[in-house]
């Protein structure tokens, strides 16, 4: 296998649908949010961009995890909008691989950061969720 080359880069796409919108992270019915795409969406569309940089490190049974996100989200997307994310490998730290993230949409950039993700086992990863799992 290959190692990363610095400076690479992989994108996601999504057009943004009702279920992207900030409107729709309502928890109570007194709490309310823009008709706008949602960080916690921009967010997730910046992490599929660099799992797919990532895939190709991967082994048989391995994959990869955000560990860390540091981004802004500096102009709201109407609906229907069409939002591309960016990942750019930028090196190591340790066992963390370390991208700088950007998503723009039709009018420009919408959002940029530093996102961390590690590759791990998916054995591993699934064994440490049951052990948090519900208590009886």
């Amino acid at each position: 296998m290959t190692e990363l080359a610095i400076e690479s880069t992989a994108t996601a796409h999504l057009t943004v649908r009702p279920l992207d919108l900030a409107s729709n992270l309502e928890i109570e019915t007194a709490e309310a949010f823009p008709a706008v795409f949602a960080t916690s969406r921009m967010v997730a569309l910046m992490e599929v961009a660099a799992a797919r940089l990532l895939s190709p490190q991967l082994r048989e049974g391995e994959l990869s995890v955000g560990v860390t996100m540091d981004i802004k989200h500096t102009a709201a997307t109407p609906p229907g909008g069409s939002v591309t994310a960016t990942a750019k490998f930028v090196g190591r730290e340790g066992k963390l691989f370390v991208f700088e993230v950007s998503a723009a949409d039709d009018a420009g950039e919408i959002g940029r950061g530093t996102h961390r993700r590690a590759i791990i086992s998916t054995e591993r990863l699934l064994a440490g969720a049951a052990q948090r799992g519900p208590k009886s």
